[in-house]
């Protein structure tokens, strides 16, 4: 049997964290197993199917790795609704399924406190099709329906817990339960390895693929992910899209190691695994039940090891989105004519030791390309308390009388300031730090200050004790 798994998104304006989740598994299954990769998008929704939104599936799954012509489609459940509607007259035709007119108050008010579904009332009307008539499917009404799966084990539904569910509203087009079975038998879809919120919908499509005479696909359920109060991720409340953490500075292989360890975990005592390996140990059958737990600041922390893992020349060609390189995401607050690359690249090494995100490097940088250091009130009455001027006045003659301007000579004058006041190297470099960086915290100083320059760093000095004054 050839795999072929399938990866079917709604296009609903933002690219959930938990689909990019399901497709990398999908993805690692197909690889595996010398297997297809299907993408459809599920557009029947007209409110939801806008083109940037479908453009924007594909261009997240390039992000992370599922790169676009390396997989078959992408298809549109839109193009297969004259399956759809064979699928549903063919069930009909074999009394597998019965039209259907009553009304959600009809149900309610037949069952009164009693209500737990529809009450089969139509099904030997004999009903034919017609305005305000759903078809809805016979489900069985003995047995039960066992699902195999991969993830779930074999968990059992009684059939007569089921209720006869409707599989084509009354304008004839199918529901989700109906086009998504008919769209895997259509594209030959062996695996359907999907989120645990789908199970409660398996055992009615697993009898939809009996009625049409096929057998069922191999399932694999993957947990829920949830939020640090264990409650389901919702875009409502959550940041759960994609896009938002790739523009934030997230690294594509941080992101890919992190979402394959929701619910999973390689050999051994490894988090931060290469990719290889974590597409040869995966298993389905390895995945966890309990719901996977989206700890940000543990995400935050993996990206950090992964940009400390880059060489110098690649930590500044992934930060140029962020420093007004052609492919801008944000644009820096500099003048486009201020930035000089080598600057930056000088002071790159520094920087990448401490960032977590990429968009984080122009909080360290933008004091060597801005005109004047932005400081805001809170830094700025940190640094400059009582004697600062006194501070800035010494630090601006020790270091104009340097002979040499580097890192270690600007670091011995400065110390030797805060000796002759009885201060701390610390407490000496606050209030020349915010003079010159315009904040408390950013790059070693001395370093920056070589980086920057004599004529700027005195200037802005000067400026500084100005202010104070």
């Amino acid at each position: 049997m050839t795999v072929r798994v399938r990866f079917a998104p709604s296009p609903t304006g933002m690219f959930h964290v938990g689909g990019a989740r399901s497709a990398l598994q999908n993805w690692i299954v197909a690889h595996q197993t010398g297997g297809a990769f299907v993408l459809r998008i599920e557009d029947t929704d007209a409110a939801r199917n806008r083109p940037e939104w479908i453009e924007g599936i594909i261009s997240a799954l390039d992000w992370i790795g599922i790169e676009r012509g390396s997989y078959e489609g992408p298809y549109f459940q839109s193009s297969y609704a004259s399956e759809h509607t064979a699928a549903a007259t063919r069930l009909y035709a074999e009394g597998r399924a019965y039209y259907c007119d009553c009304t959600r108050e009809d149900v309610v008010a037949r069952a009164g406190n009693t209500h737990t579904g529809y009450d089969g009332f139509c099904r030997e009307r004999a009903l034919g099709p017609g305005e305000g008539r759903a078809l809805r499917f016979r489900t069985p009404d003995e047995g039960s329906t066992v699902v195999v799966d991969l993830v779930r084990g074999e968990p059992t539904f009684e059939n007569k817990l089921i209720e006869d569910f409707v599989i084509a509203r009354s304008n004839g087009t199918a529901v989700f339960l109906l086009a998504n079975v008919v769209d895997d038998m259509t594209m030959g879809i062996t695996h359907v390895i999907r989120a645990e919120e789908h199970l409660p919908n398996t055992p009615k499509q697993q009898l939809l693929w009996e009625a049409l005479g096929v057998k069922p696909p191999i399932w694999a359920h993957v947990p829920v992910i949830v939020n640090e109060k264990r409650q389901k991720l919702s875009k409502r409340r959550d940041k759960v899209a994609l896009e938002s953490y790739r523009d934030e500075g997230y690294l594509a292989a941080a992101m890919r190691n992190y979402l394959l360890l929701l619910g999973w975990a390689p050999t051994g005592d490894r988090e931060i695994v290469p990719w290889q390996v974590m597409e040869d140990e995966f298993r389905l059958e390895d995945v966890n039940h309990s719901p996977a737990f989206f700890d940000v600041k543990k995400l935050r922390a993996f990206n950090g090891e992964y940009i400390r893992a880059l060489s110098s020349e690649e930590f500044a060609a992934v930060c140029a989105p962020w420093l007004g390189g052609t492919e801008t995401i944000a644009a820096p607050p500099w003048d486009p004519e201020a930035f000089d690359f080598q600057v930056f690249a000088d002071v790159a090494p520094l920087a990448q030791t401490r960032i977590a995100v990429l968009s984080e490097i122009v909080d360290y940088v933008d004091f060597l390309f801005l005109a004047e250091p932005v400081s805001d009130e809170q830094s700025w009455n940190k640094a400059m308390k009582e004697g600062a001027g006194d501070i800035l006045d010494a630090a601006a003659a020790a270091f104009g009388a340097l002979e040499q301007w580097a890192a270690e000579p600007l670091k011995a004058a400065l110390e030797k300031v805060g000796e002759e006041r009885g201060l701390k190297l610390g407490k000496t470099q606050a209030p020349v730090r915010v003079a010159v960086t315009g904040r408390t915290v950013g790059l070693p100083l001395f370093e920056s200050l070589e980086v920057l320059g004599r004529e700027k760093t005195l200037a802005r000095l000067a400026a500084a004790r100005q202010k104070v004054a």
